[in-house]
């Protein structure tokens, strides 16, 4: 019987994937709880089934080495191989071969390399070694160095994984939802097209069938938005070997601890958005958090560092927070290193919560060299700008000597957004509701009126504002009267944006930039409007730091600091 192959390989990818996931999570787990037979119960059940179906789909190589690994397992199943670190690390390696030969499979490739030869020749060294009564040394139990660069993608990111990102698994009561809308809306608009097909009908009536109508579209709406949720469990779960590598790389003991909310949905596009910024934030704890286990001793700790992630739904959003019980931030060398780097001036003083912000400047590491994972200050700049790109905010809090946390908190979608309508010079943009703080009349006494940036008073505060009209280079003359939208900047301090006047608020749905103006400085989406016009979404955070980028100083500190100097007002979608 032919096989459709290309029907059936998408499939095949996505659960040799998730096996790969949990057959992974399993190994760290065995490699800190040695007698743990339900988790080579659980890899043994992944290594089988995965070289079942390769097999049945003629990916000989993959069903090759899946059967000697399968071999080694059975020894550890059956008590005659321990489960020594040596040990573990050999499946670690088994299974990252299997994830490079299935992502190799997925572009029509199916041959053992040398290197996986020499794989096979171990396992099966291990194996006879645990069949002639002996211990096998499999390898010296420390994990190669693998690459990881600067800014690269997240752990395990095949193309085999890529692929998947294309796809969703979708509950069949999901499903079942969204098949008895369907009916209702064309009941419901059946109804509506009779009730305006008789010229004598009620036009309470028509109302009524109109107003079910648009609930139940907006019940669709909210319905679709659903089948884009997934839990942060198995991204999250995915990280745990990064620690365990990481920290061995380095000569620590570390440990990430899935602390609480596995099951917490969010869309999959903030997911996978999400990774990077995750990757770097453990990377940072694990590098500058984590102490060596000597100075770990000496301050009486454990010897094994602790890293804990954990999510919450919160106020509509979710929130994300990592936790270390490392060394803390040391705010005098952070300081010492902003002035040294001209990131902060020579004199300034900062409070402890501007000192913490400075980890997110461009540039800037408290390392006098730079080595394969740190030193080149970019990895919690990337952080700041991956967690702004999704309308989010990071926070941080750190003791000396007791450990930092850092809280990220997001929207739970991209694709739908509460947002403020605002019209400067005759063009219309929106502005995520969940940064504007307030809306107030920009004062007549208010510092460079007649400029495109000044200040104002606000109750007790001065606060630095721009006008929309100069950020963008729209012709024409600001009206007498403007209306300033105080939104929150990167460092959660307020702004002012000035606007000529306000067209209401109500929910969008947010589409990307086109072409024309994709990368463009201070703009984020799109949204199609009511009247068929396009509103571009302010990107907020990026109008500040570039207005900070350009020399305003108070802007600057709303932004969180800045580097370089950039024109922001070159040229405008306007």
């Amino acid at each position: 019987m032919d096989v459709d192959l290309a029907s059936i390989l998408p499939v095949f990818l996505a659960d040799s994937e998730e096996g790969l996931g949990t057959m992974e999570e399993a190994l760290i787990a065995l490699e800190s709880r040695p007698d743990d037979a339900e988790a080579v119960a659980e890899i043994f059940r992944v290594v089988h089934t995965l070289k079942g179906d390769a097999g049945s789909l003629g990916f000989t190589a993959l069903a090759e080495l899946a059967h000697h690994l399968e071999d080694l397992l059975a020894e550890l199943r059956d008590d005659r191989l321990g489960a020594t670190g040596a040990v573990v690390n050999l499946l670690l390696r088994a299974t990252d071969a299997l994830r490079g030969l299935l992502a190799a499979a997925a572009q029509g490739a199916d041959q053992l390399a040398p290197e996986h030869r020499a794989l096979v020749a171990e396992l099966e060294a291990a194996t006879a070694g645990a069949d002639a009564g002996g211990a096998s040394d499999a390898g010296d139990g420390r994990s190669a160095p693998r690459e990881r660069p600067e800014t690269g993608p997240a752990p395990g990111d095949s193309p085999a994984r890529r692929h998947l990102r294309t796809t969703l698994r979708v509950g069949l009561d999901k499903l079942d939802r969204l098949l008895d809308l369907a009916g209702e809306i064309a009941v419901a608009d059946g109804r509506l097209a009779r009730l305006l097909a008789e010229p004598t009908a009620p036009r309470s009536a028509v109302r009524e069938a109109h107003r079910e109508v648009d609930l139940l579209h907006q019940d669709l709406q909210e319905a679709v938005m659903t089948l884009r949720m997934v839990p942060v469990g198995p991204t999250f779960r995915r990280f745990l070997r990064t620690v365990r590598d990481l920290a061995r790389e380095l000569g620590k003991e570390a440990e990430l601890v899935l602390a609480e909310g596995g099951e917490v949905e969010v869309d999959s596009s903030v997911l996978q958005t999400l990774r990077e910024p995750l990757l770097h934030l453990l990377r940072n704890a694990v590098d500058h958090g984590i102490e060596s286990p000597a100075a770990r001793r000496a301050a009486g700790k454990r010897p094994c560092g602790r890293i804990a992630l954990a999510a919450r739904h919160e106020a509509g959003a979710i929130v994300i927070e990592l936790t270390d019980d490392g060394a803390g931030l040391d705010r005098e060398r952070i300081l010492a290193r902003a002035r040294a780097q001209g990131v902060v001036a020579d004199g300034a003083d900062l409070a402890g919560r501007d000192v913490d912000q400075l980890i997110f400047a461009p540039g800037l590491s408290t390392l006098e060299a730079a080595t394969e994972l740190s030193g080149r200050g970019v990895g919690l700049d990337v952080v700041r700008r991956g967690v702004a790109a999704l309308r989010g905010s990071v926070e941080v809090a750190s003791r000396r000597g007791e450990g930092t946390t850092l809280t990220l908190r997001l929207p739970l979608t991209l694709a739908v957004i509460d947002a403020f309508l605002l019209e400067a010079a005759g063009e219309t943009y929106a502005v995520a509701l969940d940064s504007v703080l307030e809306v107030v009349e920009l004062p007549a006494a208010a510092e460079g009126r007649r400029s495109g940036h000044g200040v104002f008073r606000l109750r007790d505060d001065t606060l630095p504002y721009l006008r929309l009209r100069e950020v963008f280079r729209l012709d024409g003359a600001p009206p007498r009267r403007e209306i300033a939208v105080v939104v929150r900047g990167d460092a959660g301090r307020p702004a002012g944006l000035v606007v000529d006047s306000l067209l209401g608020q109500g929910q969008m749905v947010i589409k990307p930039l086109a072409p024309l103006v994709r990368g463009m400085p201070g703009l984020a989406a799109s949204a199609i409007l009511g009247s068929g016009r396009v509103a571009f979404v302010l990107d907020v955070a990026g109008i500040l730091r570039l207005a900070g980028a350009a020399g305003e100083p108070g802007v600057a500190a709303a932004a969180g600091g800045a580097a370089g100097r950039t024109d922001f007002g070159r040229g405008g979608p306007g």
